[in-house]
């Protein structure tokens, strides 16, 4: 027979970390690894709307670093389980993409609203989405010893996320939605 996608063992509520430890499913540890998942299903919504070589290989690197990201997250304070590395070359990367990028985009004067394309739109609620499991991942770290690098990571990509937002309204003839504010 095969793998068993249920195994009924979270119908109490409660969830495995990596290491053994069962925590509540609302534990901020959960919280944390489940919003950097639900980012890493958004960005592989925007993948399937890019139309750039560099940017669709960026972005399912991103993918597998979001993964490895959730494996840290979801591993208990007392696993001894070894995790692959995550190194700052990440991080460099995702910012020579950031100017790359806004290499070719006109300078930003103003605050924009999202909605030039369904594409740039997609890049903003991942935006979103990354910025929520940053500040759940800091919550944690007020508790738990989380690594350093995974909240640089958030922070960054989600600049990236931004940026890509922009080139990908640019990208598909759509035009940045300048924010009007009301006096």
């Amino acid at each position: 027979m095969g793998f068993k996608i249920y195994t009924k063992a979270g119908d109490d509520g409660k969830t495995g970390l990596i290491g053994g430890e069962r925590v509540s499913k609302h534990h901020i540890r959960v919280e944390s690894y489940g919003t950097v998942d639900e980012l890493n299903s958004h960005i592989g919504m925007i993948r399937c709307h890019v139309k750039g070589e560099k940017e669709e290989i960026l972005l399912a690197e991103v993918q597998n670093d979001l993964f490895t990201i959730g494996s840290f997250l979801a591993s208990a304070a007392s696993s001894n389980i070894t995790l692959p590395e995550l190194g700052e070359d990440k991080i460099g990367r995702l910012e020579s993409e950031i100017d790359r990028l806004t290499a070719v985009l006109p300078e930003l004067k103003n605050f924009i609203l999202p909605g030039g394309s369904i594409q740039g739109a997609q890049a903003h609620v991942a935006r979103c989405v990354c910025r929520r499991a940053e500040r759940l991942v800091v919550q944690l770290s007020d508790i738990e010893d989380v690594p350093a690098f995974v909240v640089k990571y958030l922070n960054r990509l989600s600049d990236y996320l931004f940026t890509l937002a922009r080139f990908l309204d640019h990208q598909n003839g759509g035009i940045e939605i300048i924010w009007k504010s009301e006096k």
